[in-house]
């Protein structure tokens, strides 16, 4: 059996050529980044303001101011991926997110009530003497039972969502269908 030469020759030349590809692609990649680290260093870091804003089940939409400092915008962006973007400019950003549960100022001193009108409303703290967050529907109080007029008379509180809900629920076939 003869041994050819030629094919080894262009076998190992091929490979060689794979791992020089392989070897100048590394050094390229390294000076490359070394690169980006420099012009990183010489790079001031952005000064962004971002707005969160929570929009709450009860309306209420809540907004945090956070002042952030960021080398990059990719990492920004990723930051607020799971948000909406509302509003932008220069250097200001507004996120909007839908948050499934009832606001903190309801689950702090949010009263379910009933106005003078009969309108089954949310009131922030007892609904003799407080102010009114949001309003729901009319209620025909003479279909109530008593024991649920002095309910919302005295004040519901609300704890959690659950608890929203349900007491919407429990007054809804009590509303006044307008036609």
């Amino acid at each position: 059996m003869r041994f050819n030469w030629r094919v080894l020759s262009r076998y190992s030349l091929s490979v060689s050529s794979v791992f020089l590809v392989i070897f100048f692609s590394s050094v390229f990649e390294m000076t490359g980044s070394a690169a980006q680290v420099e012009d990183r260093q010489n790079m001031e870091p952005l000064h962004l303001t971002v707005i969160l804003e929570r929009l709450y089940l009860d309306g209420e939409i809540s907004q945090e101011v956070v002042h952030e400092t960021s080398w990059s915008m990719a990492n920004f962006w990723a930051k607020y991926d799971q948000w909406r973007l509302t509003e932008m400019d220069e250097s200001t950003f507004v996120f909007r997110k839908q948050v499934d549960d009832i606001s903190p100022l309801l689950k702090a001193n949010g009263f379910f009530g009933i106005t003078d009108d009969g309108i089954l409303t949310i009131f922030n703290g007892r609904p003799d003497r407080s102010r009114i967050i949001q309003s729901f529907f009319q209620i025909d109080i003479k279909k109530l039972e008593s024991k649920k007029q002095e309910e919302l008379i005295q004040g519901i509180p609300i704890k959690t969502k659950d608890h929203y809900v349900e007491v919407l629920e429990t007054f809804e076939p009590y509303s006044i269908k307008k036609e």
